[in-house]
């Protein structure tokens, strides 16, 4: 299925798949693989038992399921899995609103729509980018590891800011928060990539954010309190600012 096209008119195939297991997880999986298996034929296989499931755990928090990415025009979709916990007014980042020299002169300082994405450990931790073109910025910031759920998390954890250039004028830029348990964040890409809408870009280690700066003149198609699914959820389309309600049930 990797590749293929699809579309609402019943183009392509789908079926239940177990989802394959990023690269990333291959030391830490081993490293508890390994001491379970010593555990149970050294010690006891009472110990054995919650290592068997810790290994089994990290797999599945390394999880990386394939995932359609809807195509068209302006269309910017969730970079991570999780829930929406805030969406703000806010001016942008630094890194990502001033010139840094390089000739592309990032989002500006007037405020703009900022939808947070806050992912727990259940959640899928591979991000993905919201728009297709080229990466402009890359940009680590080392800092503390509060709940990412908080607001103050944008300016004081380690993040790490992208910026995409969909090449016609539109930017968007969105951020890697790492949380309380998170304590790296890895990258997938750097400046001068061309990557395609929804894809991977990178993932955070074990609960974090990942905040999503719209272009100005654009609101969210989605609502506080929403899931999330990466590389398929619409977010937004650019240049449309429709005012949305909905009910918790």
């Amino acid at each position: 299925m990797p590749g293929e096209l699809l579309d609402n008119r019943g183009r392509g195939s789908a079926s239940w798949h177990w989802p394959a297991v990023h690269p990333e997880a291959r030391k830490f999986a081993a490293v508890a693989a390994v001491a379970c298996v010593a555990s149970g034929v050294l010690i006891s296989h009472w110990l054995a038992w919650p290592l068997g499931i810790l290994t089994y755990c990290i797999c599945a928090f390394f999880r990386d399921p394939l995932r359609v990415t809807p195509k068209g025009d302006g269309l910017v979709v969730a970079p991570a899995d999780g829930l929406i916990t805030l969406i703000q007014k806010v001016p942008p980042p630094r890194e990502l609103s001033m010139d840094d020299g390089t000739g592309t002169p990032g989002l500006g300082t007037a405020p703009v729509t900022r939808i947070s994405i806050f992912m727990s450990v259940f959640d899928v931790h591979i991000n993905r980018t919201p728009i297709g073109g080229t990466v402009r910025r890359v940009v680590y910031i080392p800092g503390k590891f509060l709940n990412a759920d908080l607001d103050k998390a944008s300016e004081e954890n380690e993040r790490q800011h992208i910026l995409v250039d969909q090449g016609n004028g539109t930017l968007v830029g969105f951020t890697q928060i790492a949380g309380l348990v998170a304590r790296r964040i890895v990258p997938f890409v750097k400046p001068g990539d061309i990557i395609a809408a929804g894809q991977r870009i990178g993932l955070i280690r074990f609960g974090s954010r990942v905040d999503v700066y719209l272009p100005e003149g654009t609101e969210p198609l989605v609502l506080m309190g929403q899931k999330t699914i990466a590389g398929e959820t619409v977010l937004a389309q650019i240049g449309q600012a429709p005012h949305i309600e909905g009910v918790s049930q």
